[in-house]
């Protein structure tokens, strides 16, 4: 554990020191990224314009429902999805083969090797508006349900990491499958959206098969109903968190069984 800890920490100073070579890009990204959900408040600031609630959540119990997604999605992004969208490119040109005889594991490799460190600023963002939509809403959590919060989180990034794993693991079979993964990346921003606006049936399959609806309201509703039941809510997370991560781990290794190499 404690060399992969140091390998980690290697990749990652890499990449701020990559991020920090070229930053007028650095700074213009960051600066699109906070466009792009100020613009997610504004939309749905002029819905509540005309209307009190939707379902069961207030404005402000929405606000921090986008708040919360955009921290899940922004840390996903950071340390996860550009490592994760470019194993389709990895397998096509075989150059998968010089992460492969690495003395490390596969998974941890392809999904370690470079970092996105604008996003964990956009992160904070979503952070901030969070405590925001606290105070308009009067709320001060325990201790206690902030740590169970902050777990919540760490499993949203999860999930959203072993779907797309997944996704990308069909490239050893498809080899473009670009399409797969973006679209996905595209998709998860439904967790943004109050669950209490789909019907039942979607509900199900996107709370447990596919489990995107659940990755940030489950966290929102731990903080803003802390009566509903979340000791149940954090288990549904974890549950499917779960089963997610580890039919992706599985899913990794018999793809990787059925890799031709590039010298092959």
């Amino acid at each position: 554990m404690r060399r992969y800890l140091e390998i980690w920490g290697i990749m990652l100073r890499n990449s701020l020191i990559r991020e920090l070579s070229f930053k007028i890009n650095f700074i213009l990204w960051m600066i699109v990224e906070v466009l792009w959900f100020c613009g997610q408040i504004v939309f749905f600031s002029i819905i509540f314009g005309q209307v009190d609630r939707i379902g069961d959540w207030s404005k402000w119990e929405v606000i921090l429902l986008v708040g919360t997604h955009q921290m899940i999605a922004q840390l996903f992004q950071a340390f996860f999805f550009v490592n994760v969208s470019n194993v389709p490119e990895l397998v096509r040109t075989g150059r998968l083969d010089s992460l492969l005889v690495l003395p490390i594991d596969s998974q941890f490799a392809v999904s370690t090797k470079q970092f996105g460190l604008d996003s964990v600023l956009n992160a904070i963002l979503g952070g901030v508006v969070v405590i925001v939509a606290l105070k308009e809403l009067q709320i001060t959590p325990s201790p206690g349900m902030i740590a169970l919060y902050f777990v919540a989180i760490c499993f949203g990034v999860a999930i959203h990491y072993s779907i797309m794993l997944t996704l990308a693991a069909i490239s050893f079979w498809i080899v473009r499958a670009q399409g797969l993964v973006y679209g996905y990346f595209n998709f998860l921003h439904i967790a943004r959206y109050p669950d209490a606006i789909f019907p039942r049936l979607f509900r199900f399959i996107f709370g447990w098969i596919i489990p995107v609806v659940i990755v940030a309201n489950i966290p929102a509703r731990l903080l803003i109903k802390p009566l509903d039941q979340p000791a149940w809510l954090m288990l549904h997370l974890v549950i499917a968190g779960s089963i997610a991560f580890s039919l992706s781990r599985f899913f990794w290794r018999f793809a990787l069984r059925h890799y031709s190499s590039a010298s092959s």
